[in-house]
């Protein structure tokens, strides 16, 4: 089983910026890529960035040139780097770990940007 705990959301002005990150425990090997995804209100939950197990990374065309994904092996841990945060960027963040073809999800961190 694989545990992901988010933090790092919170309240932010527009322009701001935040870091995200995610740690990951349990049955961790074998990970194929990492991910953030996002759901805002009244929304379908989105992709925003993806990390391979070999560092390629993906972004979605709202916030590329913006944040950046990275991790850090040795602490099992993802990061969703922000800038130039938008009152649009304003969700619920979660972290996505891919193994062996089946997606775990964690239970996701506030961000809200105020205009």
């Amino acid at each position: 089983q694989v545990q992901l705990v988010e933090s790092g959301g919170g309240l932010v002005q527009a322009g701001g910026s935040l870091r995200l990150s995610c740690e990951a425990s349990g049955s961790i090997f074998n990970i194929e890529s990492m991910a953030w995804y996002r759901q805002a209100p009244g929304e379908q939950r989105e992709f925003v960035a993806r990390i391979t197990s070999g560092d390629s990374t993906i972004y979605a065309a709202s916030v590329k040139d913006r944040f950046t994904v990275s991790r850090d092996s040795a602490k099992n841990t993802l990061y969703l780097q922000m800038w130039n945060l938008k009152p649009e960027d304003t969700a619920v963040y979660y972290c996505n770990l891919r193994r062996f073809g089946v997606n775990f999800w964690g239970k996701g961190t506030l961000v809200t940007v105020s205009s």
